[in-house]
Order: structure tokens, then sequence, then C-alpha cells
């Protein structure tokens, strides 16, 4: 079955999640369940297809997360990081730590605090956080091309509400 097969049914189904549920009970069929379904297998999709094209990227993503942010805003400090990607300010350390190694950031004085340090994207970072951008766009692009213009321009109409639920899911957290 093809994603553009799919109905709610399919996502109550036992096929789907495991779930068992009557063909004709929409009770449990909910916006957030098929949103969850939806977005569970873009990510798994293209997390497996990325590494079968590109055998190189082994990026985990809480890295890239950081290094998104830190492309945004650099320096910044590591409490900063963890409020901003809401995780404890030990766990990215720890990731700092490892992109340190790696070279994708470096650790600097804070100039406004020289008790503490700031994290900066390197130009390394910066190319490896490129790649996998364009590495994905590759990949989304690709798949978006094998959709009809109807579903392209259903998923184009979609994005700004896709935006403004992943903000709203963000105040949420905070």
């Amino acid at each position: 079955m093809t994603a553009t097969d799919m109905t709610a049914t399919d996502v109550t189904g036992a096929g789907a999640t495991g779930a068992t549920a009557d063909a004709g009970d929409t009770s449990r069929t909910t916006d957030a369940r098929m949103l969850t379904e939806a977005v569970t297998r873009l990510r798994r999709a293209l997390r497996v297809s990325i590494r079968t094209d590109y055998p190189w990227e082994q990026l985990p993503m809480a890295q890239v997360e950081l290094l998104q942010v830190l492309a945004e805003r650099s320096p910044a400090r590591v409490s900063d990081l963890a409020a901003r990607r809401h995780l404890a300010a030990s766990t990215v350390s720890g990731l700092i730590g490892q992109m340190t190694t790696a070279g994708l950031v470096a650790r600097t004085t804070d100039p406004d605090d020289r008790r503490a340090s700031a994290v900066t994207l390197t130009d390394r970072g910066r190319a490896q956080l490129d790649a996998w951008t364009e590495a994905h766009e590759r990949r989304l692009d690709a798949a978006l091309a094998t959709l009809d213009e109807d579903e392209r321009a259903a998923v184009r109409t979609a994005l700004p509400a896709l935006f403004r639920l992943a903000e709203r899911l963000g105040d949420v957290a905070d």
C-alpha cells in the first residue's frame, strides 16, 4: 500500500499500529493519531533512505538539532542550547563533547562571562550540517516529484499549518 492509498481505517487498523479496530470504528481515528502515524512514517522512511543513499550520513538527530540551533545563533552557552532543545544541560554537554571531538563545534570562553564557556559552530560543523540538509532536500525533492500536482499542492498548502503546529507544541513544552 502506498501512502496515497492510506485511509483513516489503515491508521487505526492492526496493520499500521497494532491496534485492533473495526473498519467502521472511526471514534478512535483522530487527526492527532493520523498525524502521528504520518510523521512517524515520514521520519523512518527519510532516515532509512538517507542512510541507504548516503552511507556517510551517520549524524545523530540530537547533534543535527544542536548544529541547527548554532547555525541560527552562535556562540551559545550549553545552558541556552539545553533550554532551546528542552534537554538537560548534562545531556547537551555530553553531545557537545562528542561534537567537539568530531570537530563540528568549538568551546571558547564566553565573552560576557569569562567563567562560562560558549559553543560555536566550526566550518566543519557548518559543512556537515549543509551536507545533511542538502541530502535530505534531494531525497524529499525526489519523493515529492513522484506525487501528482494535486498532492504536491496539498503538501504545500499544509506547510504553514504544520509550522504553526510545531510552534504550538513548542509552546506547550515551555
